[in-house]
C-alpha cells in the first residue's frame, strides 16, 4: 500500500491499494449494502450502527457509528461534540457509477466537519491490474476541513485495508 498523498492545493486526499479479487467482486463490496455493513463495520474503533446504501446514480446511502469507549478519537470527536453530535453519521448521494466496474463516486457529508452541510465527495477509481484491481480513493472538497483532512489521510488509507482483509476472507 502506498501512502497517503494531499494535493499541491490541501483540498483532497488519496489512498490506494491493490486487492486481489475479480473486479466484480470489488465493485460489488463497494455497493452492495450488507457486505458495506461488514466489511466497514469491521473498524476497530467505531460500532457500525446502519450502513443503508442504494448504489444507483441519484440515489442515496447513509451510515451511523458510534464511537468506541477508551479509544482516542482526538480533534475529530472533539469537532463532532462541537457540532452537537454524538454518533459519527454521514450521508450522500451517488453521483457516479460506471460498468465495468471502474468508478463510484459519492458526495459525503458528515456530521464531524466543521462545515456539516457542505459536501465533500469520495471518488472510487479502479483499474485492473495482473492478479486484481488498483483502487484509488480521493476525498476532495476539504480545503475548508482541516482537522477532517488530516484525519482522512489516515482514515481512508484504514478503509482500503478494512477492504482489502474483506476480501481476502
Amino acid at each position: 500500500m502506498n501512502e497517503p498523498r494531499m494535493t499541491p492545493e490541501q483540498d483532497s486526499v488519496a489512498a490506494e491499494v491493490e486487492i486481489a479479487a475479480p473486479p466484480e467482486r470489488v465493485f460489488q463490496a463497494l455497493t452492495a449494502q450488507q457486505q458495506l455493513f461488514t466489511w466497514w463495520g469491521s473498524e476497530p474503533s467505531n460500532d457500525l450502527t446502519v450502513f443503508d446504501m442504494d448504489p444507483r446514480p441519484g440515489n442515496r446511502y447513509r451510515y451511523s457509528c458510534e464511537p468506541k469507549p477508551g479509544i482516542d478519537h482526538g480533534a475529530v470527536v472533539e469537532q463532532l461534540h462541537a457540532t452537537g453530535g454524538q454518533s459519527f453519521d454521514c450521508h450522500g448521494e451517488i453521483l457516479e457509477m460506471d460498468h465495468p466496474p471502474r468508478l463510484l463516486v459519492w458526495s459525503w457529508l458528515a456530521n464531524w466537519h466543521e462545515h456539516p452541510n457542505h459536501p465533500t465527495s469520495v471518488r472510487w477509481e479502479l483499474t485492473p491490474t495482473k492478479n486484481g484491481k488498483h483502487i484509488r480513493v480521493t476525498h476532495s472538497g476539504l480545503a475548508q476541513e482541516p482537522v477532517c483532512r488530516k484525519d482522512y489521510g489516515s482514515g481512508w488509507q484504514g478503509v482500503l485495508q478494512l477492504l482489502n482483509n474483506y476480501l481476502r476472507a
